[in-house]
């Protein structure tokens, strides 16, 4: 396949797929085949892990690590990087949580009305 079907089936964009390469994420087909290079489903798994791996939130040099991982099976090192991720994903829900709750206190103290400002409008004049 052409990189253009090979971009549609990882859903992604063709300027992602070079970029991705140039990242040593995706391989380059070696010589020209008639027509262009062409891609094979090995390619399109390959892609598709890089996008899962992305959408679970490792960085591009962790997706490589990732990689280089799957080909020596080490387990114990893919376990510790994924620990790290759950644990950044939790401070980031934390985090998320924090600013809904304020957020709602604020919406609820404006519904209430009153004199003065808003208090959503005046919470971010604070810093």
């Amino acid at each position: 396949m052409r990189i253009s079907e090979l971009a549609r089936k990882g859903g992604v964009g063709v300027e992602t797929v070079r970029f991705y390469q140039r990242k040593g994420l995706l391989t380059v087909p070696r010589g020209e085949a008639p027509g262009g290079r062409h891609y094979g489903e090995d390619d399109v798994k390959r892609l598709r892990y890089v996008r899962h791996a992305q959408v679970a939130g490792f960085t591009l040099a962790e997706i490589a690590e990732l990689i280089e991982l799957d080909r020596t099976d080490d387990r114990p090192r893919a376990r510790a990087m994924a620990a790290e991720r759950i644990a950044a994903l939790d401070e980031q829900i934390a985090k998320l949580q924090a600013a809904r709750e304020s957020l709602a206190r604020l919406a609820r103290d404006c519904a209430r009305g009153g004199d003065g400002p808003c208090p959503i409008l005046g919470a971010f004049d604070r810093v």
